[in-house]
């Protein structure tokens, strides 16, 4: 499966943005999808995932209340919506998507298989 980030950009403090990751191919239900994100001189982090069918969502604590995953299948999209953005969120977003079996969130970077190319958010104080 290929993906394909996008919906970044600049925005102040407090806005919201919306990100999407268009994917490829088929059987996108199947897929536990994930965001992550990396910002200048840090590792690369979780911040949310989306299991396979039935949809369970978990979140980084530093995003919790703010931001919303979800997917729509017969888009063959994933979307990221994040609201009361805060400086500490700017960095380079990356969607990726993992065919597993068990239906649950996949928290690591390691679990992944597909990643898209990333879309930088950034966020002025």
């Amino acid at each position: 499966v290929q993906l394909q980030a996008s919906g970044g950009g600049l925005v102040q403090a407090g806005d919201s943005l919306r990100l999407s990751c268009g994917a490829s191919g088929r059987g996108f239900g199947w897929y536990a999808m994930g965001w992550f994100r990396q910002a200048p001189g840090k590792e690369r982090e979780f911040v949310a995932g989306i299991s396979r069918t039935i949809s369970i969502t978990d979140y980084a604590d530093s995003v919790k209340g703010r931001f919303t995953i979800s997917r729509d299948i017969a888009k063959n999209t994933m979307y990221l919506q994040m609201n009361s953005l805060k400086p500490e969120d700017t960095a380079v977003y990356y969607c990726a998507a993992a065919y597993v079996r068990q239906t649950g969130v996949l928290l690591k970077d390691r679990e992944y298989d597909y990643w898209g190319q990333g879309t930088l958010v950034t966020v002025s104080s």
